[in-house]
């Protein structure tokens, strides 16, 4: 029989201290969430690798170590209320639980949102609910929130997301240019926000998150 509990130890000790994440709730959340439950049966095995976990074409469990940068990132409060947009099965949003006062995590595949929330309580995760709605939709009635994070790769991030975020607020997505990935991290401050360079990373785009293509004769 796998044991997991080695595996999560093995994957914070190789990916995710050498990358400089060393605040202890980042590393705490990540010991205890076990990732193993948080993906399809049969990527079990592979769950605690260092790569992106495909979970259908645009739809990704993204690496460890990128979560894990991004959080640091973000610096998320106990009091905080986050928004996690592409769940997918729910490990992020898990994660985040743990670090935050709740979670709203949102998926527009109704499968993969109905697998996540039964997945979530499960766990005893009772500070993070799964919503069925647009990824670039959000959920705006429940915001607006303190910290959002975007599980997957985008072009361009749309104005109503950024509405839901509290002046003062933080929000990270990976920005993918050509083959490149670029996580940002954005701070909002007087209804503007302002991105920063974290780390390079990839992952596909959302649906949602990908810029107008102009047309051309």
């Amino acid at each position: 029989m796998t044991d997991f509990s080695a595996r999560r130890v093995m994957m914070v000790d190789t990916q995710v201290r050498p990358s400089d994440v060393t605040k202890f709730p980042i590393i705490d959340a990540m010991l205890t969430v076990p990732r193993e439950t948080f993906v399809p049966r049969e990527l079990r095995e592979a769950a605690y690798m260092g790569e992106n976990l495909v979970l259908r074409a645009d739809r990704t469990v993204l690496e460890p170590r990128t979560l894990a940068k991004m959080l640091d990132a973000l610096d998320i409060q106990p009091g905080e209320m986050v928004l996690d947009l592409g769940c997918g099965l729910g490990y992020s949003a898990a994660v985040l639980a743990r670090l935050a006062d709740a979670v709203v995590a949102v998926e527009e595949d109704e499968a993969l949102a109905a697998e996540a929330q039964s997945l979530l309580s499960q766990a005893s995760v009772d500070n993070a609910a799964v919503i069925v709605a647009p990824l670039a939709v959000g959920a705006p009635k429940h915001g607006p929130y303190d910290v959002i994070t975007v599980q997957g790769g985008v072009e361009e991030i749309p104005q109503a997301l950024i509405d839901q975020l509290k002046d003062g607020g933080r929000i990270a997505a990976i920005f993918v240019e050509g083959a490149l990935g670029i996580v940002r991290v954005g701070f909002k401050s007087g209804g503007q926000v302002s991105w920063r360079f974290v780390f390079n990373a990839s992952a596909p785009v959302l649906p949602g998150f990908a810029k107008a293509r102009a047309f051309s004769l």
